[in-house]
């Protein structure tokens, strides 16, 4: 299943009318299909399934100390104004008896990220599925975003971003909530 190309193509053709364009002008013949190879991408969320994906790589562990990711880019579109909003997120779990693949957790934002979202549910779906799959002691996920449906329109309040956070099981304490903003504030060394 995937986004009907052909419909999307039309649409922008209307689109481009109603804002008093020319569809036939040199430069915009072939934006329909752009736009719509383009939404194909960017909407490729909802043909893929992000538990599947933390699924696929499940390990049993004794590890029962904060596993973390930080600084995962993703990019996404507001369902409000179908405009970008881009940043990173940050994602810890504590394990108990299971751990996930590492490179799993990006894959699944960027599956949440590809669909038409807004960013406090993204932080809620994120934080949900990995309480769901790896059933771990607790999850902690942090979005930092600039959206362009603030700063190209509306208020244009340039470079501002929003933060939003989940917390789930041992993640609502102090203490693991403490360590968690302190290790995903910490500067990173580049020795890599």
């Amino acid at each position: 299943m995937s986004v009907d190309l052909k419909a999307i193509e039309n649409a922008t053709k209307e689109i481009l009318k109603a804002i008093k364009e020319d569809p036939n002008r040199e430069g915009l013949v072939k934006t329909p299909k752009r736009v719509a190879k383009a939404f194909e991408h960017i909407c490729g969320g909802y043909f893929k399934d992000p538990k599947v994906i933390l699924n696929d790589a499940l390990f049993e562990s004794t590890n029962n100390e904060m596993v973390v990711v930080r600084n995962i880019e993703f990019y996404s579109m507001c369902e409000h104004h179908i405009l970008p909003f881009f940043g990173r997120v940050h994602v810890a779990y504590i394990p108990d008896k299971k751990v996930v693949g590492l490179s799993k957790i990006p894959r699944m934002v960027d599956v949440f990220a590809r669909r038409l979202q807004i960013q406090e549910q993204l932080t809620e779906q994120i934080a949900d599925a990995i309480m769901d799959v790896v059933k771990p002691k607790g999850v902690g996920v942090v979005i930092h975003a600039r959206h362009m449906c603030m700063e190209m329109r509306g208020v244009e309040s340039k470079y501002s971003y929003t933060s939003s956070s989940a917390l789930r099981g041992i993640f609502l304490e102090e203490k693991t909530r403490e360590e968690f903003f302190h290790i995903i504030n910490a500067p990173v060394q580049n020795h890599f």
